[in-house]
Order: structure tokens, then sequence, then C-alpha cells
């Protein structure tokens, strides 16, 4: 186990992490025209030799070995079916992949659950040239993450998929205002300075105002600063007593409806290493509320949910939702494999108890 002192720089790592997904330091910015789409292959849909102009597009940067792409696929499959008859054309943008070869078995195997058109990026130095010139030029350093080009050929948002949905329709309606949008990135980037200070002073207290700072300026950043507090308190103050009084507040509103939010909260409390204090009945009801959400179809917060049931003692119900994560599985092995072995712990245990 980590010293303590150790434990503290790992949080503090984890922190600037979260701050740095907050806005970046970018050349390609929302209102700038979008660059040229390089595809290798196309691999589902109708082939599209450029993005042309009258049209709207998402570009759906992801990649086979990223649960958080994974987990995505289901939603932005509804949102094709939901918009294609409105003229977006939605591409998923393979990116960033170990193995190339195993991304077409992938798609195939995914048959109608990933509807869309699907492309792979042209290998560059460092990475695929779309990668180089998206995610790398507007300073995205994680995935999923979607972009949104206007039929005026200009980027004009850039965010996780999950958040896709209002903004999209605002852009088709013609009600998304480009400008103020931007200048708000703007603002933020002046809030996201006083954070990093703060983290790099280890002062918890400025932190925490920033974040509510970031929020006032972005009210889309509320979520993921909520989170991020909760985080603060518990992995870097380590008040437990607030950060679960904090937590608790988060999940009846912020947090009610956002299942990725919840999911990978819960996940912090069950598993991650120098927590001293675990809420499990928190845990457990985050999970229950993330699986609601996701109809009990999502399998890593399936997983999520009976972790939760097996530390509260629970292992009957542990493993009856573990063998249910994983008859959710499609196209991922690494998940499935992963899946098998923690309900072959679970069961383990049941015998021991016998």
């Amino acid at each position: 186990m980590p010293s303590s002192t150790l434990r503290q720089w790992i949080a503090l790592s984890l922190v600037l992490a979260v701050i740095a997904n907050c806005v970046h330091a970018a050349e390609l910015k929302p209102g700038m025209p979008a660059p040229k789409l390089h595809v290798s292959k196309w691999l589902n849909g109708e082939p599209i030799e450029s993005l042309k102009l009258g049209t709207t597009y998402v570009v759906e940067c992801w990649a086979t070995w990223c649960g958080p792409c994974i987990a995505a696929i289901p939603h932005v499959s509804k949102l094709n079916t939901k918009f294609k008859d409105k003229g977006v054309v939605f591409i998923g943008m393979n990116v960033w992949e170990k193995s190339t070869a195993a991304v077409e078995p992938f798609v195939q195997k995914m048959g109608k659950n990933m509807n869309y058109r699907v492309a792979l990026d042209v290998p560059g130095l460092e990475m695929g040239k779309t990668a180089e010139e998206w995610l790398k030029a507007s300073g995205q350093e994680g995935i999923p993450c979607s972009f949104i080009v206007d039929k005026e050929g200009k980027i004009a948002w850039i965010g996780h998929p999950g958040k896709l949905e209002g903004v999209l329709t605002q852009v088709i309606e013609g009600k998304f205002d480009l400008q103020k949008y931007a200048e708000m990135e703007a603002k933020k980037q002046g809030v996201v300075e006083k954070l990093q200070a703060a983290a790099q002073e280890k002062d918890i207290d400025k932190l925490l105002a920033a974040a509510d700072e970031l929020a006032a300026v972005d009210p889309s950043a509320k979520q993921q600063m909520a989170a991020f507090k909760f985080t603060a308190l518990l992995r870097m103050k380590k008040d437990y007593a607030a950060a679960y009084a904090l937590l608790t507040k988060l999940a009846e509103k912020e947090l009610k409806d956002d299942s990725e939010t919840l999911n990978e909260i819960a996940w912090t409390i069950l598993d991650t290493e120098g927590i001293e204090k675990r809420d499990f009945d928190l845990a457990l009801k985050l999970a229950k509320r993330a699986d609601e959400l996701t109809q009990h179809e999502n399998p890593a917060i399936l997983d999520t949910l009976a972790r939760a049931y097996f530390e509260k003692g629970d292992i009957k119900k542990a493993i009856e939702i573990e063998t249910l994560a994983i008859e959710k599985v499609k196209g991922d092995a690494n998940l499935e494999e992963g899946l098998i072995k923690t309900l072959n712990t679970y069961k383990e245990a049941a015998s021991k108890k016998k």
C-alpha cells in the first residue's frame, strides 16, 4: 500500500487531470473551420469523400480498447436514429487504436447496435492524421470525444457524446450561439488557471472555490465540477463526512440523471486505494440509480452494482448481477474476460461462506 504522502501525490495528479480536461490550450477552437477528415477505410455505412457545406456532422472519436467509448456507442446510435432524418451525419472515427486489425471484427459484431458510419483513421507519425488534426489540435487528451460541425463547415462544439443531444438540437434549430459559446470557453480558461494554481499550492479550499466559479461560468460543467468537489474532499482533504454529505445532496439533484458520473463515483468509493472510510450504502444507492437510468443494459454499470452488493455482504445478489453484466457485453473481449474473472471471485467467496 502506498504511503500517505504518496497517496496525496497520486490524488493530486488525478485532480490535475480532471482540471486539465475542463479546458485545453488549443489551436482548433469552436468557430474555426473543421479540418479535413482523413479515412483509410470505411467500415460501416456509405463512404463520404469530404465534409460538405450545408450538412451538419457529428464526428465521434473512439477506440475498441476504450471502455467509456464502448459504453457510449448505444447512445450515439440512438442519436443517429433520432437525427438522421434531420440531415445530421454521424461518423464514428476510430483513433488511437492499439491494433486496427481488431476494429473491423468489432464493428461487424456490433451490427445494428452501431448503426452509424464508422471509419478508420489514416496512420500518422505519432498518431493518426485525423487524431492529429482534430483531437490534438483542439487540446483533447481523452476519448470518447465528439465534434459538431455546422452547416457552414465550422466547429460548433467539442465535448463528451453524453452531452451531445441538447447542443445538437440547438445547432439544427439555429438556436446555438456559437460566438457566446466561444466567449465562454475563453472565460473558462482563466478559471482553470486558478484551479491549476490552487492545485500546485495544494490549497483544497481554493480548489473548491474555483470549481464553483467554473460551474457558474459554464453551467454544463456543473455536474463535472460537483463530482470533482466530492473527489477533492474525499481523496485530498479526506474530510469523509463532508464528502459523503455533499455526495448525498448531489445524488438527489445535479447528478440524479447522470448515469456515467454516478457509476464513476460509486466505483471510486468501492475500489479506490487510500480511502479509510467507505460508505457502501451510498455506493449501492448510486450504482442502483445508474443501473436504473441505463435500463440494466450497461455491463460496466452492472459490474459496479454487483461489486456494491458484494461489499454489502449480499454475495448471491452480486453473482446474479455480475452474470447479467457478462450477458450484456457486446464486442469487448477484454471487458468480458474481466467480468468473468470477477464472477469467479464472487463464486469462490460464496463457496467459502457455506
